[in-house]
């Protein structure tokens, strides 16, 4: 079982939009897939179709050992895609979490409790690098960072990676970072070119090939609870995370790529 951090500390970058569509293009090759829903705003639950009375057990339960991962799991209408939900009362539970023993590694636990029950995990993290995002961090085996085309996009990854360093230092050495994936990517926009060059100076082969532009579509997608894989497949955003994810599954361990 394969579980990556899908995080950045900067709101707004596309991390859930990734999640969504990642998740139902890795399940589309056969794969099983868990998303769990990190974020108290819980936007991948309601992108993915799952309203507030199908939330009775959530992440939440599961960081504070009141349910296991499986008792939390929602099926959604992707096959082979499942969910742990989010619920607002996770935006308590950094402050909870502190008077717990081992409060970094709640996730890490339960998830090796069940493991072996899904190929890839996948973990939505909330804009911040708090409580929350370590314990993904810790439980992860690599780390997807979204990154929208914008002016202080390097600013905000510098931050990411030193965090990154300390959570290998302090807790996790085998954290590795999968690639950065470039968001909200304009053509036209010669600042988001600018950008992009920059990121690609800097990080080199980190940076993912495949782009994810601007669109529409994706923006509509999670208003009809549907990843815009399902919502409209030919759309521009939706072959952009086709082709993210197959790159994505060329970086994975090979027993991760046969599962």
């Amino acid at each position: 079982m394969t579980v990556i951090a899908v995080a950045n500390q900067k709101g707004g970058v596309g991390k859930t939009t990734s999640a969504i569509n990642l998740g139902t293009a890795l399940a589309a090759t056969g794969k099983r897939v868990l998303l769990i829903d990190l974020d108290s705003q819980g936007n991948a639950s309601t992108g993915l179709g799952i309203g507030q009375s199908q939330r009775a057990r959530s992440s939440y339960h599961v960081l504070v050992g009141e349910a296991e991962v499986g008792d939390a799991v929602v099926a959604t209408r992707v096959p082979r895609l499942d969910l742990v939900p989010a619920t607002v009362d996770l935006s308590g539970a950094e402050i909870e979490l502190v008077e717990f023993d081992a409060r970094t590694h709640r996730l890490d636990h339960a998830l090796r409790r069940a493991s072996n029950a899904w190929d890839i995990v996948l973990i939505d993290c909330p804009p911040s690098l708090g409580l929350l995002t370590i314990n993904a961090m810790v439980a992860a085996d690599k780390l997807l960072v979204p990154l929208q085309c914008e002016f202080f996009a390097l600013e905000g990854l510098s931050q990411l990676l030193t965090t990154v360093e300390r959570i290998r230092e302090r807790f996790n050495p085998g954290l590795a970072i999968l690639g950065v994936a470039l968001t909200m990517y304009d053509r036209r926009n010669r600042l988001t070119e600018q950008v992009a060059a920059d990121v690609r100076a800097v990080l080199g082969r980190v940076v993912f090939d495949t782009v994810i532009p601007r669109n529409v579509r994706l923006s509509e997608a999670p208003s009809h609870g549907l990843p815009a894989l399902i919502y409209d497949h030919r759309c521009s955003g939706s072959q952009a995370y086709i082709d993210l994810a197959r790159e994505l599954i060329a970086r994975l361990p090979q027993q991760a790529v046969a599962a």
